[in-house]
């Protein structure tokens, strides 16, 4: 008997046994699990698998989770005298073991396991970078099929590790973040492989809302003010879910944390949203062009989880959010900032969050003495590269205007190397 059950937030009907389902009834909605143990456990097995509230039954791999510690450096320099840090990453001496430095690859690990079990045949996945990482790193652990499809500008960002080397990555040549994903959708309607469904999929949103639960299994519980940086959201609606479930057990505070999420200006459509007070996204926000003129895009998606019901309009409107655009020089001297007194190099998406915690303060935002949690979520490329063996992505490249027959032919070429 399953644990969970998944309800639609709009029309409230359930749903058992089905992978990254969607409401027949509701359009524009998300769908949420349900746990029926209304409390949080730590003891069902190892690493992020010991939490009871993930939409997986058992664990066919191993999978590293969050390091959460107290800052000394940052927080001093900050005059912050209770700032955590949820450090997502390599970074062995801190017990950071997330060796594609990315907290992607929870969202990869518990979106694949979730797979396995409703015996998906294997998932088309769309990416910028991060993700791409994740999935091609778990799916040579696990051995469950993936095909990525990237942004051809994101290439020179974009590396494996040397077990992911052979996983099948097609790279889109005219196109960003969002035409890739375009394109994986038309892959998985030509293939026996289903799209893994960004925002929409639960396991996915349950996999990023691990650092919560990662957070008040160490402190005991949750955080005044939570800071991240976002590209679709998918990684703050999954903190604002976990966050609402620990509300209910009762045993971790009486209120949400206040989500503070950050992008990159100039293309930083929420933020642009957000300050106008509007559900709805604004078009000249959401200009390809601007996405050349940032330094972190990962965080680059034209179609963010943002005007949905349950998605980051309704998650900040819950918590009493507050929004961040920061610019590059911004980003540069917040990775300066961070490795100089913490010790370890964090990448610029995290940078981005940690600007946005020097924005607060300030602003006088935050208090010197309120829980803080800046969830850094990728670091320690620059030790990894030390220390092992890295490659460059080799895919196969198409354009977004190729016919369905096309599409089918590279899908062939594929099959034949694999």
């Amino acid at each position: 008997m399953s644990h969970f059950t998944i309800r639609c937030r709009k029309c409230g009907k359930e749903l058992k046994d089905v992978y990254c389902a969607f409401c027949e009834h509701c359009t524009g909605a998300l769908l949420v699990s349900m746990y029926h143990e209304a409390q949080l456990r730590d003891d069902t097995g190892e690493g992020i698998w010991r939490f009871n509230w993930l939409p997986v039954h058992t664990s066919s791999f191993a999978q590293a989770g969050t390091v959460v510690y107290k800052s000394k450096g940052l927080g001093e320099s900050l005059g912050l005298s209770n700032l955590s840090i949820a450090f997502n990453g390599y970074w062995p001496e801190m017990g950071g073991q997330i060796k594609t430095c990315t907290f992607k690859e929870f969202e990869a690990a518990v979106v694949l396991q979730n797979a396995i079990e409703n015996n998906v045949d294997g998932l088309v996945v769309a990416s910028a970078g991060n993700t791409a990482r994740a999935f091609a790193h778990l799916s040579a652990v696990s051995g469950f099929p993936v095909i990525i499809v990237v942004p051809n500008m994101c290439l020179q960002e974009m590396w494996y590790l040397k077990d992911s080397s052979a996983v099948p990555t097609i790279a889109v040549a005219d196109g960003d973040y969002s035409d890739s994903i375009d394109v994986a959708r038309r892959i998985a309607q030509l293939s026996n492989f289903p799209f893994e469904g960004g925002v929409k999929n639960i396991a996915k949103r349950d996999g990023l809302g691990l650092t919560i639960l990662e957070v008040v299994s160490k402190t005991g519980s949750l955080p005044d003010h939570y800071f991240q940086a976002v590209g679709s959201g998918t990684g703050a609606i999954g903190v604002w879910e976990m966050s609402e479930r620990l509300l209910k057990d009762g045993r971790f505070g009486t209120r949400l944390p206040q989500l503070h999420l950050a992008q990159n200006l100039p293309f930083a459509p929420m933020v642009k949203a957000w300050e106008r007070n509007s559900r709805e996204l604004f078009p000249e926000d959401l200009r390809p062009e601007l996405i050349g003129e940032i330094t972190t895009r990962v965080l680059s998606t034209r179609y963010p989880a943002y005007s949905l019901l349950g998605g980051v309009y309704d998650a900040m409107t819950a918590c009493g959010g507050r929004m961040y655009g920061v610019v590059n020089e911004e980003v540069y001297a917040a990775m300066e900032l961070f490795e100089k007194t913490e010790g370890i190099d964090i990448v610029p998406a995290a940078g981005v969050a940690c600007a946005a915690l020097r924005q607060a303060v300030a602003r006088k935002i935050i208090k010197s003495d309120d829980a803080v949690l800046l969830n850094i979520t990728g670091g320690g490329e620059v030790r990894l590269d030390q220390e092992k063996m890295t490659h460059n992505v080799e895919p196969i490249v198409i354009s977004k205007k190729y016919s369905d027959k096309e599409i089918e032919g590279t899908l062939c070429s594929i099959l034949k190397q694999n």
